[in-house]
């Protein structure tokens, strides 16, 4: 798409940009100026200040914006004062993004007279995933008519040209393209990344490199010069808007300020560049070009000095303000749940068994039914076979290829998608096909799912469920069978559930479904149909449908005889998962001296029920089926420890699969690799003669 509108921009708009670009130049120099005050790391936007503020111009507050950390004139141009920007510099507790949590320009927005901004992350080219997400939601949104919009949405995803290098980046460009989503991909193009120059980086600029991706648009404009920028940019938003169709803009821009207060240009930087890059400078670009035009010099440099002393004002103010208070440090890790009891009916007459994976299926048609926010997507869940453990069979044909769909092998994208689907007020369940490839997506677990709530102030906490078979038997391999919950449970902003029976999996698929914060379900892959010798229990009587098990709540599934225990004749086993049915096993070798518990959930964690049971029982061993050795289990047998140490008659033993970097494929090797009843029995016995 070529640059061919040529409509006047009005003075009006040109001496507004002007008037933004002498504040981005004047907070930038005050920030330079006060470097014992300015601690905290921070980019400004010198040298990208003419597409940033065409950009925003174009925006209306039904719009989406992703600005990056160096896009302070977009939030400029859509509204925010210099003032609210500062208290993000300088961390302050009024920093009406943060909170004084994140870095300066990493904004998040929901006021309704603006565009709304997701949670921004420093990871560069991460953000294009969350965003695409938000045209997702929106087209869904459009297409089931759950909405009603003034105008067509708009969503925008600014970064940097070097960041295009990133793989999830062609994941984004990749689904909107297929999909075609009302995004406009933003690349701001300085030549620089840090101190890597374009040449050492990328064979070639965004625009040549998207060429290969069908049914996606693409426009060059010049950043430093507003007016083509502005012209550009109206062309852009006013095509995304009616065509519905995704653009991608490539911005040539300079940098002429540092690349972060912490790495300077004269780092890395020599005189000539310099000057090639100040040559361009967008303020005095505009500036000729107003004069040119019959404007007052003189106007210009009452703009320039006024724009000084309303920088030079809001810093003070911004300096005075107050610090967060210590007590507010751990606000917002998770949003206030609505699921804190067990409700419905478990059990109802009649009733007849399911397996697992029938509860899940069944607990998905009853929401979506239910909640026409609901859809589901991942790699095979569609229609055709309903995902490779028929865990999703039936759905696709129930409610249609818009709502329960396949994706490509992107799991970058599936889960960090949800994270916009979300924000917009969807509710993304999605499946990752094996916990074996969870890999390639924890990046967007980590770095944008887990601390959106948190550096978001609550505005956008994740509301999704991430579907995850899990597990080993019956010679699965080394990529189809592992067990990754100690990775998982090691990430803050997070919930992850771990069923062991029907009937919890559908009390906890419900409960993750109202529960407005990420969460994963780990499944195993041996208990959905109950074909692994000793798993029958997994089939249970179907709840009904207003059944709803909250996270958090263990359960004692074998209680060991009260005379024993209170001869201190008794053991504890804390388990989840497969680890339910070794341990049932298990107990039944040692006539009333076992006592179990199901954790159901490993965040958050039962703890008050496992403490409880320990100090009744003076010996405890947490199962788990991984990989032992700085494992989930064995952080929380440290825990045990800690907090029952008075109470133990032996150490909290833990026991797990041995410590080979995979599970073996050959079932002898598998085997020997996992727990089982008849391990876990001979370490009970040794653990009773205490």
């Amino acid at each position: 798409m070529e640059n061919t509108l040529h409509e006047k921009v009005s003075q009006d708009i040109l001496l507004k940009a002007y008037n933004h670009m002498m504040l981005a130049k004047a907070m930038a120099d005050i920030y330079e100026e006060n470097r014992n005050v300015t601690k905290y790391v921070h980019s400004t936007s010198r040298g990208h200040e003419a597409i940033q503020l065409a950009t925003a111009y174009q925006l209306k507050k039904e719009d989406w914006v992703s600005p990056y950390y160096r896009d302070e004139s977009i939030l400029l141009g859509i509204g925010f004062e210099p003032y609210q920007l500062m208290l993000q510099l300088l961390a302050k507790a009024d920093d009406p993004f943060s909170g004084g949590r994140s870095y300066y320009s990493h904004p998040s927005s929901r006021d309704e007279d603006k565009p709304k901004i997701i949670h921004q992350s420093s990871a560069t080219g991460m953000q294009t995933i969350p965003t695409a997400g938000v045209a997702q939601g929106i087209k869904y949104i459009q297409d089931f008519n759950l909405q009603q919009f003034e105008n067509n949405p708009v969503v925008v995803c600014s970064l940097g040209d070097n960041s295009v290098t990133e793989g999830e980046v062609s994941e984004a460009l990749q689904f909107s393209a297929l999909h075609q989503l009302p995004i406009i991909f933003l690349v701001q193009d300085n030549e620089w990344g840090i101190s890597v120059t374009k040449e050492e980086a990328r064979t070639c600029d965004a625009y040549d490199f998207v060429a290969g991706f069908t049914g996606l648009s693409r426009m060059r404009v010049d950043g430093t010069d507003f007016v083509e920028s502005y012209e550009a940019m109206k062309k852009a938003v006013d095509f995304v808007r009616t065509e519905r169709k995704p653009l991608v803009v490539c911005a040539k821009t300079v940098l002429i300020g540092h690349h972060t207060s912490g790495v300077r240009r004269e780092f890395y930087r020599d005189e000539e560049d310099l000057t090639k890059h100040r040559a361009k400078d967008p303020g005095e670009i505009l500036r000729n070009h107003l004069i040119d035009a019959g404007v007052d010099e003189e106007l210009l440099k009452q703009i320039t000095k006024k724009a000084r002393l309303e920088a030079e004002e809001a810093f003070e103010r911004a300096q005075k303000a107050e610090d967060p208070k210590p007590e507010t440090v751990m606000q917002h890790v998770f949003a206030p749940t609505p699921i804190t009891e067990e409700v419905g009916t478990r059990e109802p007459e009649g009733g007849e068994k399911i397996v697992m994976v029938d509860a899940a299926i069944h607990a998905i048609q009853e929401l979506m039914w239910k909640h026409p926010e609901a859809l589901l997507y991942g790699q095979d869940v569609g229609e055709r076979i309903g995902g490779v453990f028929r865990e999703t069979v039936t759905l696709g044909k129930k409610f249609g290829s818009k709502r329960v769909f396949n994706t490509a092998i992107q799991e970058a994208y599936i889960i960090g998608s949800t994270t916009g689907m979300s924000a917009v007020g969807l509710k993304p369940i999605v499946e990752v096909q094996f916990a074996d490839y969870i890999y390639p997506g924890i990046n967007q677990l980590i770095t944008e799912i887990s601390k959106s709530s948190y550096l978001s102030q609550g505005k956008f906490p994740v509301s999704n469920i991430i579907r995850v078979p899990i597990g080993a038997y019956g010679g699965g391999g080394p990529y189809h069978s592992g067990s990754v919950e100690s990775i998982l449970a090691n990430i803050k902003g997070i919930k992850i559930a771990y069923p062991s029976n029907a009937a919890d999996f559908k009390g906890l698929l419900k409960a993750a479904y109202y529960d407005p914060n990420p969460v994963v379900m780990l499944e195993h892959k041996g208990l959905y149909w109950s074909k692994v010798p000793g798993t029958e229990d997994a089939k249970t009587i179907e709840p009904a449908e207003d059944y709803i098990l909250p996270f958090g709540k263990g359960k004692v599934i074998i209680e060991a005889d009260k005379n024993e225990t209170e001869k201190g004749r008794t053991l504890l086993v804390v388990t989840y998962g497969m680890g339910v049915y070794w341990a049932k096993e298990a107990s039944k070798n040692f006539n009333g001296r076992v006592e179990v518990i199901d954790l159901r959930t490993l965040i958050p964690l039962d703890e008050e029920l496992v403490f409880e049971r320990v100090k009744a029982h003076g010996k405890c061993i947490v199962l788990t089926e991984e990989q032992l050795n700085n494992s989930f289990a064995e952080a929380f047998a440290h825990r045990i420890s800690k907090n029952c140490f008075k109470y133990l008659d032996a150490p909290v033993e833990t026991m797990g699969s041995l410590d080979t970097p995979a599970v073996p494929i050959n079932l002898v090797l598998e085997r020997e690799m996992l727990p089982n009843a008849e391990k876990l029995s001979a370490k009970i016995e040794e653990m009773l003669k205490y």
